[in-house]
């Protein structure tokens, strides 16, 4: 079973909300790029809610989230995974990114959209029982998940999403 590893946070010392997934997908992995599979409606619907073309080259999109004051990471560090899906991470091999370090270089960011069931149970249970005090200053939801395999139609996730981010997307 392979161990496949995350990638560094695309934020900046101003961001106010964090959007957390699980572990890269293979195509991700592969591209270097957060949210590369093509299903994957994390693009469009971010776009959607700030305003820019989800076509735009990566480093594009990334910068306009660090524009509207949204950070991007994952919750675990690494883990074994054979595939992409979340459903196959050996639960043992889970590994948590270093939370108590990120918020302290990130101390506006006080909501925590995690992006479908499994970002958010890991960082429940991984995660904010390491975090003291600063886990109480965090309001976290659970969103829809933007993976193809999350069969909720696009427009319901669109709309959550638009709904989550519109405090960090209005006016900008």
């Amino acid at each position: 079973m392979p161990t496949v590893f995350s990638f560094p946070p695309i934020a900046n010392a101003a961001a106010r909300v964090l959007i957390l997934g699980s572990m890269p997908g293979t195509r991700s992995l592969q591209a270097n790029q957060y949210y590369a599979h093509p299903q994957n409606a994390f693009w469009p619907i971010v776009g959607a809610c700030c305003g820019f073309d989800a076509g735009l080259p990566y480093a594009q999109r990334t910068r306009r989230l660090v524009t509207h004051g949204i950070a991007v990471w994952d919750v675990l560090q690494s883990c074994d995974r054979q595939g992409s899906l979340d459903s196959a991470i050996v639960g043992a091999s889970a590994r948590p990114n270093d939370f108590a370090r990120f918020f302290a270089r990130h101390r506006r960011i006080g909501t925590v959209l995690c992006n479908g069931g499994t970002s958010f149970a890991k960082f429940e249970r991984l995660v904010l029982p390491t975090l003291g005090e600063r886990a109480k200053s965090l309001c976290i939801v659970r969103m829809p998940s933007t993976s193809p395999a999350h069969t909720m139609p696009r427009i319901e996730k669109l709309q959550a999403w638009r709904e989550a981010l519109a405090e960090f997307t209005a006016g900008r």
